[in-house]
């Protein structure tokens, strides 16, 4: 059988400039077309490479327990010891340097010397489960059954900013995507009308510590970032034209900009921020009913508004944004973030009124928020979320001349306390421990990816299939890090 000429000449004659003069041809130009593409535009393993016209809902990998997240952000690093998890330990040896035997686990010298400090605050159990908790958050108290407390959390950064960053994206620095982000990658977009992925920040402009980037898509498409919304007046900026057009005419132009929009799209494939400008463009016309209905919380009874403590000046505004999560949720949003006014929880002096202020902002309106999901019978497929980037040490952090009542908490990575409810978790389950004092988990340890990937999980998603290819790695959002889903905590 005679070789073809160029089969024969690539064979016999494959020099460096021959290889790239021929390569365009044939079969072997539509595999370097492809390999191109994959490198310049990041090919998507999870979905389709051509992004769809909107982000149509996707099918999990397996059955999900879970079909939605509300994630409340306590940004700051709320106490474990003065909550979630009592430390008899701390009231024997108040006022004292921590003995050694105690302090095992200590990273820093100066955290081992310390002065350890008791708790402001009583601790009782509640519910059937007897779970403790701290009389700072009565509220939360009577709804201990709904959840699983994880006191074995720990993080790697002792500092705000790399610690939120793990908490958001698996990673110590920007400019990767967002928990948020992935889920919405992962499971694209119940309603048309609506962003999948909504953030609900404090109304008076005070972003959190990070600032956008808590809700940014990182190399993930601008598609899957957060839309940030208002909880008072328009829930987004231009949402309504500045003068009314009759309903045809409105109709006409938006599909004329349409077709524009889709000319100038075509002319210029690849470019993915395009796309996603042309879609939210689309979204926004849709949106200006849906979304100013959805957020009109003049349609919820006296008794519901009540519940969430919007009635009370104290509680008015992290409970609106409670509320207005249920409310998205139920209109098939996938993930809400809520945000508490920058750092209530960085409590590093005069804990007991610091920390006390805290819970009282928020603990009438998330215990509202949980007995509202399970009363329309939304808890069950809605997964929410409480945590901050860590907890607090169980030293005291004062000054030389300072007395100890006024005394806070510095940052405490090494263990701390959140909690899930909802979505496929156990109800009324403790899980994990930390030492005798409260300074590091030690038992069934629970890492920033382990959370990750069990929440992808809830959602029907493994964390090792859920993929972005760039630069030649699977990208995912629990990285290359070692990460075990935390099976026990799944009902």
């Amino acid at each position: 059988m005679t070789v073809p000429p160029l089969q024969n000449e690539l064979l016999t004659e494959l020099s460096r400039r021959r290889f790239f003069d021929r390569m365009t041809d044939g079969l072997c130009g539509v595999a370097l077309s492809s390999l191109l593409g994959e490198q310049t535009f990041g090919a998507e393993t999870h979905r389709a490479q051509n992004l769809p016209e909107n982000l149509q809902p996707r099918r999990p990998h397996f059955t999900p327990r879970a079909t939605s997240v509300i994630h409340l952000c306590m940004q700051g690093g709320p106490s474990q010891v003065d909550l979630f998890d009592p430390k008899p330990a701390l009231k024997k040896y108040h006022g004292q340097t921590a003995p050694r035997e105690l302090t095992g686990n200590a990273v820093f010298e100066t955290d081992r010397t310390g002065k350890l400090m008791q708790s402001p605050f009583e601790f009782k159990r509640h519910g059937k489960s007897g779970a403790w908790v701290s009389n700072a958050l009565p509220h939360i108290a009577q709804e201990v059954d709904e959840m699983t407390i994880v006191r074995s959390m720990y993080n790697v950064h002792p500092n705000h900013e790399p610690a939120i960053y793990k908490m958001q994206s698996g990673q110590t620095f920007p400019g990767h995507p967002v928990l948020g982000s992935w889920v919405t990658y992962g499971l694209g977009n119940e309603n048309q009308n609506l962003p999948a992925y909504v953030v609900l920040a404090d109304p008076t402009n005070r972003l959190p510590v990070n600032n956008v980037d808590n809700w940014m898509s990182g190399y993930l498409s601008p598609l899957y970032q957060g839309t940030r919304m208002k909880s008072t007046g328009s829930p987004l900026l231009n949402l309504a034209p500045d003068y009314a057009h009759a309903e045809q005419v409105s109709r006409n132009k938006q599909q004329l900009l349409k077709q524009l929009d889709r000319m100038h799209q075509k002319q210029r494939p690849g470019q993915q921020e395009l796309e996603a400008r042309i879609q939210n463009y689309e979204m926004a016309a849709n949106m200006q009913l849906e979304a100013t209905e959805t957020l009109d919380l003049a349609q919820e009874t006296q008794e519901t508004l009540a519940m969430y403590g919007i009635d009370q000046q104290e509680t008015e505004s992290f409970g609106r944004r409670c509320l207005l999560a249920r409310r998205l949720v139920e209109k098939g949003v996938r993930f809400v973030q809520l945000y508490t006014r920058t750092q209530l929880w960085d409590n590093h002096s005069k804990i007991a009124n610091s920390l006390q202020s805290a819970c009282g902002q928020t603990d009438l309106p998330v215990a509202g928020l949980l007995k509202d999901l399970r009363q329309r019978g939304l808890l069950d497929s809605t997964l929410v979320l409480w945590g901050g980037e860590f907890g607090r040490l169980p030293t005291a952090q004062i000054t030389n001349n300072a007395q100890m009542k006024l005394a806070g908490r510095d940052h405490g990575p090494y263990g701390f306390s959140a909690w899930m409810a909802g979505g496929g978790v156990k109800r009324g389950l403790v899980y994990g421990s930390t030492d005798e004092v409260g300074y590091a988990s030690v038992e069934n340890r629970v890492s920033i990816q382990d959370w990750h990937a069990t929440i992808l999980h809830l959602l029907g998603m493994d964390h090792e299939r859920l993929v972005y290819q760039r630069n030649g790695l699977g990208e995912r959002l629990t990285h290359q890090f070692e990460t075990n889903v935390v099976h026990d905590i799944i009902a």
